[in-house]
């Protein structure tokens, strides 16, 4: 079976996005599909695998996958770039709604193949934990923006063992059934951060976590460390805006889409 699909990239994290609308693509929603499909110098290689269905209710409706196959409720960077590839493929006009496991995702078309999304509601939120990792002890913010966060301010984060420390918070006991995707920032402005992300389900860091911005920008305003709107610098190197008021958060950046091509058979059963 040829699939046909799309790479899409959301400032370095990517993505293959399929229109299963009309539902004939529904065994391929499966760990080994995804894995195979996701893996790096193997196959297309991907942070994940987007799914666009129809909806009843809005626009479309979406089933994401992280690159290990697991589901993941809610993707900033992906729901970007689901909303772009929907526009362009006429699925839904410049404002547009989806549904997602987190809950109905707003987007807005913007300019230089920038889109702007409403994410669900923060919640949870839960500063200055204390907890031990790597032998260390720290002191940790957490929040809810779609899925887990913890956030953890440094110093230098280029000096940072991201994928060490963020492995061992995410399966830490305190953040235990499900774990947590981490980040770790550094104020490098009065509304600016870097940030550099370990994420669950991908487990390693990732160029770009568009909910883990929006649960840093949160958690440094809360703080006291930057004013909004904030600006994100992400490891691939690209900014990511989040504008955060009264409980009401806008993540704005890149949904490129990269190519379009056909998934053949080689490309997941090996």
């Amino acid at each position: 079976m040829n699939i046909t699909f799309s790479k899409m990239s959301g400032n370095g994290n990517d993505f293959i996005v399929i229109d299963n609308r009309d539902g004939k693509y529904i065994s391929l929603y499966n760990k080994n599909f995804i894995e195979k499909v996701c893996a790096r110098g193997l196959s297309v290689g991907a942070d994940g695998v987007i799914f666009i269905e129809k909806s009843d209710t809005v626009d479309f409706k979406w089933q994401f996958f992280n690159s290990d196959g697991s589901v993941a409720e809610m993707c900033g960077n992906g729901a970007r770039c689901a909303a772009r590839y929907a526009f362009i493929e006429n699925i839904a006009g410049k404002s547009m709604a989806f549904e997602t496991l987190a809950g109905i995702i707003k987007a807005e078309i913007m300019e230089n193949n920038e889109v702007k999304t409403m994410l669900t509601s923060p919640h949870s939120l839960e500063l200055d934990k204390k907890i031990t990792a790597c032998g260390k002890k720290y002191n940790i913010h957490s929040v809810n923006t779609g899925v887990p966060h913890a956030v953890l301010v440094c110093d230098n984060i280029a000096e940072t063992d991201v994928f060490s420390l963020g492995r061992d918070i995410r399966y830490n006991k305190d953040f235990a059934v499900n774990g947590t995707n981490v980040n770790f920032i550094e104020v490098t402005g009065e509304n600016s951060l870097k940030i550099r992300t370990y994420e669950r389900g991908v487990e390693g860091e990732t160029l770009a976590c568009g909910t883990g911005c929006a649960a840093s920008a949160i958690v440094a305003i809360k703080k006291g460390l930057v004013k909004g709107p904030v600006h994100l610098l992400t490891y691939g190197g690209k900014t990511l805006t989040v504008y955060y008021d009264d409980n009401t958060v806008y993540l704005q950046g890149e949904g490129r889409r990269i190519y379009t091509a056909e998934l053949k058979e080689e490309a997941y059963n090996y």
